[in-house]
């Protein structure tokens, strides 16, 4: 008979475990559409016009972290906080709050992202095609903000499946489809501009909808006394204004590749580089598959102050997270070359080893989603803000030195460095201050394990030429043939119960 304790730990990963193929479905159709998207932009418009989207994005990308003063984070930590008190009334009262504040701050950042636009475009990037981009990118900002306001609450009520689907499928097919018209009836660079902005419309639309349905406790007006809303605004500033710094830094830090390869050399070396990118970035759609619905939950189980159960459940997702990022970073390790081809095109196939350079720094920073979500949970804003700043900066001078030296090859070194410097860095201080490591022994001998399939797909790859039918089919079979081995040698009893659990649940659902 299991004990309440050992019940719960199962319950809430058997939770994960569903969320995270829900979100599997999301993330596996968003990349798709993705991509396809990035596909047709970088095929139909040239590296060029790729490169100009991407460094347009960038720009956005910081106005839009600038804009947030870091209250996203809070809002997302201190709904699942007081969700976990059963406290309505701090719920409505916080909503309201960092909405009003939000509307008025990203206002202000899309008016500035306009005027300056040319500045930016001209004397920063020494490219006039990018005004109009920068121009029509700042009407997103407010329409992007507000949806995070909306997305955030749904997360944070555990809405997984809502929010995998506006996040992940919705405003990419949108993207996708209105691109595809537009391209259709001849449109030229214009095109990528309205395609963008009705795909965040159309989040913005379906999100309020949700909310408004779904997540009804966030609106509506609070019966707080005045000292206890002030309380509350003092504890979610002091809590969210690190963020807002880190989101700028942390979008400085993902962008200061391009915009310093846009700097040194031009937008078709940025075109390039984004087409490794992007693909290294599949090791990291694990964490995610799993951290959203993981982050509103140890957060709500530490209001309740259950910390053997953070613990065991950090421990497995840390499992999960390694067990399923190390076959595709085997993958693109093994076959840069025939993956960049098959998704961009031989045009971008020189960046084969800058995919593998990457990769390495990917399969590193797969584990910064789980730890930094264990510091938020914990409340450590300054110090995720302190190792982004720390981080960041390495990087800028590692960018600067060795894209000089080395190109966009020596962009993804520099990436690469800090990538396992942060991560490393993640690890001491969560061990330090939530008291565990989330990693468990048997991932050694995962590590090993996959060694046998690695081997065996080396052997086969020296005697069958690599196109793009054998790359999918030799995929399959290393796929295959690592989850069998680790099935067979590396499962524990919580994998177990979650396996018989999910088949339990499909099996009710289709009438066996």
């Amino acid at each position: 008979m299991k004990d309440s304790s050992e019940l719960e730990i199962n319950t809430s990963l058997t939770r994960i475990a569903k969320s995270s193929m829900i979100v599997f479905i999301g993330i596996f159709l968003s990349k798709l559409v993705t991509y396809i998207y990035r596909i047709v932009i970088a095929r139909y418009f040239g590296p060029e016009v790729y490169g100009i989207f991407s460094l347009a994005f960038i720009v956005l990308g910081f106005f839009t972290a600038f804009s947030t003063v870091g209250l996203i984070d809070g809002l997302g930590r201190f709904l699942s906080f007081y969700r976990g008190k059963k406290q309505s009334d701090k719920i409505k009262y916080l909503f309201r709050k960092i909405t009003i504040i939000l509307m008025i701050s990203c206002s202000i950042s899309g008016i500035l992202l306009f005027l300056f636009s040319r500045f930016i475009s001209v004397t920063i990037f020494h490219n006039e095609t990018m005004i109009i981009f920068l121009k029509a990118f700042s009407i997103l900002i407010p329409l992007t903000i507000l949806t995070h306001i909306f997305l955030t609450s749904i997360r944070a009520f555990e809405k997984v499946g809502w929010y995998s689907f506006i996040w992940n499928i919705l405003q990419n097919v949108v993207k996708l489809s209105v691109l595809g018209v537009l391209i259709f009836f001849g449109m030229k660079e214009n095109a990528i501009i309205f395609s963008y902005i009705l795909g965040v419309l159309s989040m913005l639309m379906v999100s309020y909808l949700v909310c408004k349905y779904s997540v009804k406790e966030v609106f509506g007006l609070s019966n707080l006394k005045k000292e206890t809303k002030i309380e509350i605004t003092r504890e979610v500033f002091s809590y969210s204004w690190p963020f807002m710094f880190s989101g700028i830094i942390t979008t400085i830090f993902y962008w200061t590749d391009s915009s310093l390869i846009g700097y040194f050399m031009n937008p078709t070396e940025v075109g390039l580089y984004n087409a490794a990118y992007p693909l290294m970035s599949l090791i990291t759609l694990i964490p995610v598959m799993f951290s959203q619905l993981f982050f509103p939950l140890i957060t709500k189980y530490f209001s309740q102050k259950k910390h053997s159960l953070i613990k065991e459940v950090s421990k497995q997702v840390g499992k999960w997270i390694f067990i399923f990022g190390l076959p595709i970073f085997i993958i693109l390790i093994l076959f840069p070359g025939a993956i960049i081809n098959l998704f961009f095109g031989r045009e971008y196939i020189a960046v084969q080893n800058v995919l593998r350079i990457l990769a390495i720094g990917g399969m590193f920073s797969a584990f910064t989603f789980l730890l930094t979500d264990l510091m938020s949970m914990a409340g450590k804003s300054k110090l995720i803000f302190f190792n982004i700043l720390v981080t960041s900066i390495i990087n800028v001078i590692l960018d600067i030195i060795l894209i000089k030296r080395y190109g966009i090859e020596g962009a993804a070194i520099a990436t690469t460095s800090v990538l396992i410097i942060w991560t490393l860095a993640l690890f001491i201080e969560v061990k330090h201050y939530v008291h565990f490591v989330p990693l468990r022994k048997k991932m050694m001998r995962i590590f090993f394990v996959s060694l046998i399939p690695t081997a065996v797909l080396l052997i086969i790859k020296q005697l069958v030429p690599i196109n793009t039918l054998s790359l999918i089919l030799l995929g399959i079979f290393f796929v295959l043939f690592y989850f069998l081995l680790v099935f067979l040698t590396s499962l524990d009893k919580n994998d177990f119960f979650v396996l018989k659990m999910i088949k339990g649940k499909f099996s009710s659902s289709s009438g066996v």
